[in-house]
Order: structure tokens, then C-alpha cells, then sequence
């Protein structure tokens, strides 16, 4: 399996929109609670409802997105994502300049970014669905994760310096005018897209709302992922705030120190996402799914015996590469065989309500972290999610299915896209 043939110039449009909104958003990583502290002077509850609510909130705007964003082109609802999160983020400057900035307006900010986020995946999961070859979707996936981790790797250190040369806000611009260039890379793609087709009734009904969660739970294997990655995802994320508290607070890691442990094991980011289609192409999609979502839990209890000094530094460093390494391998996989597996008439529902329900998971888990470390310590809180998550890979699927029947709904809404688009990747490849 090729990771670096050409999948057309149609892909490449898609893939420059991706990767010049996640450098915006690597380099405004942490904006909003920054400003919230040194701007607005906000204490350790405000700042944790801006990081809690926030999401939560836009999890809850993003609920009734899902079925508006099935039955309708996908290009122009990205591009109206896009623009919408430039709008919003740049209310944040303009507040800034002229005095007016408040906390409230932080937090409509936050939930209306994280809720075009998930209508904005959802739609760029079902238009890459039609816009490459099935063959390829693990390549386009791969080449999108890769870009998830090198942006993480390099935006936060280059946003901090910026920050500290320019002002609070300074991250925030940046970050917004990266939604206007992706809208702008959106727009210039090519071809013909037809609306769906919808079958019944044309108006919206309440059932659908959860379609996308029937379909995941009623599907054996996407059920077991799914409930897989809602553990995984939200435990891993739940200890983040607790490591910092650990290291900046209880070991007295210099802020460079901790920036350095999460930026430094990014590169296995890179490293993971460009061996996933070997892996799969060597050993089979089942068992790469079995062992390396294993893999991906096995690591996590190595941060309860982080200590101080230069080898507490090194753990940390070799933990969060083993796990970013086994996460970049697995997670193409993952989100190949979701769409795979997910028919053209639901992969957006499909794909919103797991964003929505890994928000959710994220949210309940960190809530419930730093309460434990709260009662006990950070330390007991980080061992405790280190032990739960040994218990995740008993929830990956343990038989292997068969490949799935060819997707009719693509051919009959999306066929004069998908025809022209096909032509040219097999005249790029």
C-alpha cells in the first residue's frame, strides 16, 4: 500500500483544508483559558467551566446538526463551518481592542466553535467517503492523522513564543484566519456535487436525531469500537489536566519541561500514521485493531511513577510516545473502517453522534478525575485511569468480519462527483 501516491487534486484541496485549520488550531492551543487568566483575570472554576461547558454545550447545539448535515451537500456545509468558526473567533480580537472582552462571550465562543467542529467533521467524513477510491481511504485517513500530530507538535510552542511577543490574542487571529484559508482551499475544489437523495418524508423527525447511535449500536463491530474509544479516548484525556497539576505543581517541572513532554513525543505521531498501511497491509485490518488497540491502553499506567528530575521528564517523554505512536497506527484504521462499515445515508449522523458521545465522555471522565484527585491526590487519581483503561481491550471486537457490500447510496447521490473523481485519482496514481 503506496503512502505516498497521488490521490488527485481533489483530495489535495481537501487534505490543505484540513491541514491549514489544524495549525491554527495547534498555535491557538489553550487560547481561550489563557485569556481567561491573563486577560480577564478568571480563577480555577471559571477556567474549568470554559474548558468543561464550553464543549458541552456545542455537543448539545451539535445534536440536531447531524441530520441537517445528512441530507445536504457536504462541500458548502463545510465551507459554512469554516466560516462560521472565523466569525465567532475573531469577535474575540475586535472585544480585545476596544475593552469590551467578557467571560460569557468566551464561552458562546467556545460552544459555538466545538459545535461547528462536529458538524464540520461529520460532513468532511462523508464527502472524503465519496471523493476517494474505497482502496484508498486508509492513505487519506493516515495523511490526515499525520497532520493532526506534526501541527500538534510544532503549533503550541510556536503560539506560546507568539503570545509572549505579541500580546494574549495574538493565537486567536491566527487561528481564525486558518478557517478562513481552509473555507477558501474548500472552495476550490472541483466537481459536480448532487444533493442526497432522501427517501420518505422531507421534514426532519425527532427520531432521527439518534439514528446515528442506533446504527452504532446495533452494528457488532462499530458498537464494540465505539464503546472501546469513548473509554480510551475519555481516560487518556481525563489525566492531561491531572499531569500538569502533578508535574508544574507537586514536582516543580519548569513550564518549558512540560512543554517539552508533550510536544516532543509527537513526532511518534508522525511515525505511527506513516506505517499504518503496511502494518494493515502485512498482518490484516482485525489484528492490527486488536493489538494495537491494546497497545494503546497498556502505557498509561507508567505515569503514576513519574518522579522528579530529568528521569521523570524521560518517563513522561517515553510514555506519551508509546501511547502517541500506538494511537497514530490505530486511529486511520479506525476511521477507515467506520466508514466503511457506515452506509452513505448515515455517515454523518454516524460520525456526530461519536464526536458528540466523545465529548460527553471526555467531559464526565475529567469531571470525575479531578474530583478523586481532589479527595485524594493527582497522582492516585492518574493510577486509578491507568487501571480502568487495562480493562478497555476486552470491549475490541474478537472475531474479524467480512468485508462490506459495495455502498449503493454512494453511486445514486454522489455519482458524477465521485465518477470524475475516481478518473483522476487513477490518472494520478
Amino acid at each position: 500500500m503506496g503512502t505516498g501516491r497521488s490521490l488527485g487534486r481533489q483530495f489535495g484541496w481537501l487534505w490543505a483544508a484540513y491541514a491549514v485549520s489544524a495549525y491554527g488550531s495547534g498555535l491557538g492551543f489553550g487560547a481561550l483559558p489563557l485569556i481567561a487568566v491573563l486577560v480577564l483575570h478568571a480563577g480555577p472554576g471559571q477556567v474549568s467551566a470554559l474548558s468543561a461547558v464550553g464543549p458541552a454545550v456545542g455537543a448539545l447545539i451539535a445534536l440536531p446538526l447531524g441530520p441537517w448535515v445528512e441530507y445536504r451537500r457536504k462541500r458548502p456545509v463545510m465551507i459554512a463551518m469554516d466560516l462560521t468558526r472565523f466569525a465567532v473567533m475573531t469577535t474575540i480580537p475586535l472585544a480585545y481592542a476596544f475593552g469590551r472582552l467578557g467571560f460569557v462571550q468566551l464561552l458562546v465562543v467556545s460552544a459555538v466553535v466545538a459545535a461547528a467542529k462536529i458538524a464540520f467533521n461529520a460532513a468532511s467524513g462523508a464527502y472524503l467517503k465519496a471523493l476517494v477510491r474505497p482502496e484508498d481511504l486508509l492513505v487519506a485517513n493516515a495523511r490526515f492523522e499525520s497532520t493532526t500530530w506534526s501541527s500538534t507538535a510544532v503549533g503550541p510552542p510556536l503560539g506560546g513564543a507568539a503570545i509572549g511577543l505579541f500580546g494574549p490574542v495574538t493565537t486567536v487571529v491566527a487561528d481564525a484566519l486558518s478557517y478562513l484559508l481552509s473555507a477558501l482551499a474548500v472552495t476550490a475544489i472541483r466537481g459536480r456535487e448532487e444533493p442526497p437523495r432522501r427517501t420518505g418524508k422531507t421534514r426532519l423527525r425527532a427520531g432521527e436525531l439518534l439514528e446515528g447511535w442506533r446504527y452504532l449500536l446495533a452494528h457488532p463491530g462499530l458498537r464494540a469500537l465505539y464503546l472501546n474509544q469513548l473509554l480510551v479516548g475519555g481516560l487518556i484525556m481525563a489525566t492531561e489536566p491531572l499531569l500538569a497539576v502533578l508535574l508544574l505543581r507537586e514536582l516543580g517541572f519548569p513550564p518549558w519541561q512540560y512543554g517539552l513532554a508533550f510536544a516532543a513525543p509527537c513526532v511518534g505521531g508522525l511515525i505511527g500514521s506513516r506505517l499504518a498501511g503496511r502494518v494493515v497491509e502485512r498482518y490484516g485490518r482485525h489484528r492490527v485493531l486488536r493489538t494495537v488497540g491494546t497497545l494503546r491502553a497498556i502505557w498509561l499506567i507508567g505515569l503514576a511513577f513519574v518522579q522528579p528530575g530529568v528521569a521523570g521528564l524521560a518517563t513522561v517523554i517515553a510514555v506519551e510516545l508509546a501511547i502517541i505512536i500506538s494511537m497514530s497506527l490505530y486511529n486511520p484504521v479506525l476511521a477507515t473502517y467506520r466508514l466503511e462499515h457506515t452506509p452513505e445515508d448515515r455517515v454523518a449522523r454516524t460520525l456526530s453522534a461519536w464526536s458528540i458521545s466523545s465529548s460527553a465522555s471526555i467531559a464526565v471522565l475529567s469531571a470525575l478525575g479531578g474530583l478523586l484527585a481532589d479527595v485524594t491526590s493527582p497522582r492516585t487519581a492518574i493510577t486509578v485511569a491507568g487501571l480502568l483503561i487495562l480493562v478497555s481491550p476486552l470491549l475490541l471486537p474478537r472475531r474479524q468480519e467480512s468485508a462490506p457490500a459495495p455502498d449503493l447510496a454512494v453511486a445514486t447521490t454522489l455519482q458524477p462527483q465521485t465518477a470524475s473523481v475516481s478518473q483522476e485519482a487513477r490518472q494520478n496514481s
